[in-house]
């Protein structure tokens, strides 16, 4: 069976770990999955497709013919720290983690990679994406490995200091910044989050009727963790005519059933945005840039 990476992967691993990089991982991807199929005595169906973006995902059987999921991610992707993250939760809101097979593959139970919350409706999407979330606000395990939101923030602050002077995203930058250094000043809350939460990131099971994938786990407030959930469906949003108002209502919506700060779910919501719409910039998709920028500056 061929390993062909789907381009939505090979796009954003060299976007965001570099082309170099990701292209010599990327050429030993083959390998490296064939060998993990060999660990776990696997048969492998077929890779998941358009997939993930920071993974092949492959849909295999196991040894006694049950159905489940191999994940072979870069190491520079920390499938490690997903690992962690998976085996702390055990199935509870989040795919369960049956084993690691080698350094870079994880082999969990099987959903259904073709069904997220996103072929819901927006309203039914959101409500399952709170009481999924919810469950993933645990307490951290001890002596755990994961990052703070305020390291993680601090990484991605450094490249969008370079638009401070840009045009078009300056004045947004330069608030998101702040709205950054005010945030974590004030922090007082610790839980493992998600780190990369939203309707894509939920997919249907057998086991409970939703569950999340795809944790970039990190440690820290709620807020963070809601704020990318907040612009999903962006281009529809940006498309309606009363789209800014609709975002506003939908963050305090959200803010409200899951007991979180308004102003600071704002925050997040604002840096996580121009975050993602500087670096789209960075990367040359000038679209998906300005659809950001634009949501970004009706908070």
């Amino acid at each position: 069976m061929a390993f062909e990476p789907p381009q939505r992967l090979v796009r954003a691993l060299g976007e965001t770990y570099g082309e170099t990089v990701a292209a010599e991982w990327l050429g030993r991807l083959p390998e490296h999955a064939r060998a993990a199929l060999d660990r776990g005595s696997l048969d492998a169906e077929r890779v998941t497709a358009p997939g993930g973006r920071s993974s092949l995902v492959v849909l295999v059987r196991r040894s006694d013919g049950s159905p489940a999921a191999l994940k072979v991610a870069p190491p520079f992707a920390r499938p490690d720290r997903e690992r962690e993250a998976l085996a702390h939760w055990n199935g509870w809101g989040a795919v369960r983690l049956i084993e690691g097979v080698g350094e870079e593959g994880l082999l969990l139970e099987r959903l259904q990679p073709e069904v997220s919350l996103r072929s819901l409706p927006e309203a039914k999407a959101l409500l399952e994406a709170a009481g999924t979330v919810r469950k993933l606000w645990v307490e951290p395990p001890a002596d755990h490995g994961f990052e703070s939101v305020a390291e993680r923030t601090a990484r991605q602050a450094e490249p969008m200091d370079h638009y401070r002077a840009d045009a078009a995203a300056g004045g947004l930058t330069a608030a998101a910044l702040a709205a950054r250094e005010e945030l974590v000043a004030g922090e007082a809350e610790t839980v493992l989050l998600h780190g990369n939460f939203r309707q894509g990131k939920v997919l249907a099971g057998d086991r409970a009727p939703w569950l999340a994938v795809g944790p970039e786990p990190l440690v820290g407030e709620r807020a963070y963790d809601l704020a990318r959930l907040v612009r999903d469906r962006v281009e529809d949003l940006v498309a309606a005519s009363a789209g800014a108002s609709a975002a506003r209502r939908r963050m305090n919506k959200l803010a409200d059933s899951l007991d979180v700060d308004r102003e600071r779910l704002r925050g997040w919501t604002l840096f996580r945005a121009v975050e993602s719409g500087t670096r789209a910039l960075t990367a040359g998709r000038r679209q998906d840039a300005e659809l950001l920028l634009e949501f970004a500056g009706w908070l």
